[in-house]
């Protein structure tokens, strides 16, 4: 990521498998699934709050100080595949007006955060690389501190309309990351 994107530094700080089998993917804090409802990981306020619980306080406080670009991406790959159900579809953030992201609570255990839903508009634009296999990967942007650039990505499974039937689960795993840029 730190070489692929020109980056100072990457964050890791979550991963989560999902399948869409019927006990889901086994993670520490419990089994899951694709999630099916289009939303983005994080909203104007949850991306920099997420961000100092991550780096620390002070770390964002001085790189936001500094004006330093920071980007929460999240990177999705099949573990097993080819993939033919639930596959991810992803919005061309430039199809998407501000307007259509619906803040929303996120609740956690141990903490609160927010991410959006999407509400439906025509012209929003959807795509979705079929058949993906172990060895490729989708980079999801889910908050971006620059407002000049593309600051969110709404994402969700979908159940294809030629999904073949039989097909074996989609299993996955995402790895949340905040780059950092200087």
């Amino acid at each position: 990521m730190k070489r692929r994107l020109d980056a100072a530094q990457v964050e890791i700080f979550d991963t989560t498998r999902r399948s869409d089998s019927a006990a889901g993917a086994a993670n520490k804090d419990g089994r899951r699934g694709p999630a099916g409802r289009v939303h983005v990981d994080y909203t104007e306020n949850s991306g920099p709050a997420r961000l100092a619980d991550v780096v620390g306080a002070a770390e964002a406080a001085r790189l936001a100080a500094a004006g330093t670009r920071i980007a929460q991406v999240n990177v999705w790959r099949p573990t097993a595949g080819p993939v033919e159900r639930s596959p991810l579809a992803l919005a061309d953030a430039a199809s998407v007006d501000p307007a259509d992201l619906i803040a929303t609570d996120q609740v956690f255990p141990d903490r609160t955060g927010e991410i959006y839903h999407l509400a439906h508009r025509a012209g929003q634009r959807w795509y979705y690389a079929p058949g993906m296999t172990p060895d490729e990967a989708l980079l999801i942007k889910g908050w971006d501190s620059d407002p000049g650039r593309a600051r969110f990505t709404p994402h969700s499974a979908f159940d294809p309309p030629d999904a073949r039937p039989g097909a074996a689960p989609r299993e996955s795993i995402e790895v949340r990351t905040y780059v950092i840029f200087q």
